[in-house]
């Protein structure tokens, strides 16, 4: 099939970029009021009254509050894993994996205070927790999968992959969490990085 002649392709994208836009509204007028008020405190004609569009526009966009959240997760999981497929292919896989998780952490510390209201809410509330830990579990699938491609190594047969991408989550959970109990007083950055210097000799010890 070949494509269209003239500005289609332009006013494609600008669409794209319109409905970008209110989603990303949309998300933050969301995610800022569960944060403040808790999730089943806020319901979703709070949220569009607050992101100044209707109901129908808000359900065009997401399924429920949960899926404002299931969003936020699905971009975090995105980002890391572009970020490793990315990065150097004679890169110590530490080094990788620790470029790749930091992604999403300097997103959060970028945004220190409305991220920590973010990940409280995600990391105190049960049903928000158990989603979390369902996309991380997608997350070590599509990292384990880029590892096995980075090192000629099969997920299905050859436990390195798995191991290292859990690994790496682990990490990044662990630094979630700490960062959270302190209420954004320590420094995401140095977190990771201890953390990373924990795991990194195992990361590095690659069979082959």
């Amino acid at each position: 099939m070949t494509s269209r002649p003239g500005p289609a392709p332009a006013a494609l994208s600008l669409a794209e970029r319109k409905r970008r836009l209110v989603s990303d509204e949309l998300s933050e007028a969301a995610l800022q009021l569960l944060a403040s008020k808790g999730f089943d405190a806020v319901t979703v004609d709070e949220i569009v009254a607050a992101a100044g569009v209707s109901k129908r526009t808000f359900f065009r966009y997401f399924a429920s509050k949960e899926d404002v959240v299931v969003r936020f997760l699905a971009d975090m999981g995105t980002g890391i894993h572009a970020e490793l497929a990315a990065r150097p292919a004679g890169e110590p896989p530490s080094s990788a994996l620790r470029h790749a998780v930091w992604v999403p952490v300097e997103a959060c510390a970028g945004h220190s205070e409305r991220a920590l209201r973010v990940v409280q809410l995600i990391l105190r509330t049960p049903a928000l927790l158990a989603r979390f830990l369902e996309r991380q579990a997608e997350w070590r699938e599509d990292l384990a999968t880029e590892l096995g491609r980075r090192h000629g190594l099969a997920p299905e047969t050859d436990l390195y992959p798995r191991m290292a991408a859990g690994m790496a989550l682990t990490a990044f959970d662990a630094v979630l969490r700490r960062w959270s109990d302190s209420e954004g007083a320590e420094d995401p950055a140095a977190l990771l990085e201890r953390a990373f210097a924990v795991i990194a000799p195992a990361l590095d010890a690659v069979a082959t």
